[in-house]
């Protein structure tokens, strides 16, 4: 996909006021960004598989069942605390109703059940669903990317993803994917980890490297 000059301009903004916007400490000097990995975030929860929506156990077990199968796999980079990245995370809700689209059921499943169908596509598929929802190279917090609208993201993955900023009044983000049939995930929590290299933000969609049908 080429990546228009404009873009590519608002995608370097993003990484440029990402690296500068860490907390200034003491004497005036900028305080340098921790190295807390978000798989030590994502795992910090021992709740498992339960009725809160809004939690992120199903990606933790799928981000689990790849790295137990595949140790050497891209996604380890999300426990490597020393290495920038920023991480989109599809919470519960968000995989059952994938799930939900992909068995054309209007039901929505419970989280053990979803998990087990997502499972079931393969653990590459798995792989590659996780990788395109990583952005390796750059600490973007919600400051930088209400400034990037229309900015393209090289995933992890190799594809793209674009930001979309909206609203008049009370400004938000969604993130365009590769699915022009469904609607595109928005981001309902910001700055997940802040203050280390490695950060999220929750979305309430699963990001779609595909167009499902």
């Amino acid at each position: 996909m080429r990546i228009t000059r404009a873009a590519a301009v608002a995608t370097a903004a993003i990484v440029a006021s990402a690296l500068t916007a860490a907390p200034a400490a003491a004497h005036g000097k900028t305080k340098p960004l921790g190295t807390k990995s978000l798989a030590a975030v994502l795992t910090a929860d021992k709740s498992g598989f339960d009725r809160n929506g809004h939690d992120y156990d199903i990606l933790a077990a799928a981000v689990q069942a790849v790295l137990k199968a595949k140790p050497g796999s891209p996604v380890k980079v999300l426990a490597d605390g020393k290495t920038a990245v920023t991480a989109f995370l599809p919470n519960d809700l968000a995989f059952r109703r994938l799930v939900a689209d992909i068995q054309h059921s209007k039901r929505l499943p419970g989280e053990k059940a979803a998990f087990t169908a997502v499972a079931g596509l393969g653990i590459n598929t798995v792989e590659s669903v996780l990788l395109y929802h990583v952005v390796p190279g750059a600490t973007i917090t919600r400051k930088a990317a209400l400034k990037s609208d229309g900015a393209k993201l090289k995933t992890a993955a190799g594809a793209t993803i674009k930001v979309d900023v909206y609203g008049r009044w009370h400004k938000r983000i969604a993130l365009i994917d590769a699915d022009r049939s469904d609607r595109n995930p928005r981001i309902n929590r910001f700055d997940i980890n802040k203050g280390n290299k490695q950060i999220a933000h929750g979305i309430d969609r699963v990001l779609r490297p595909i167009d499902l049908p």
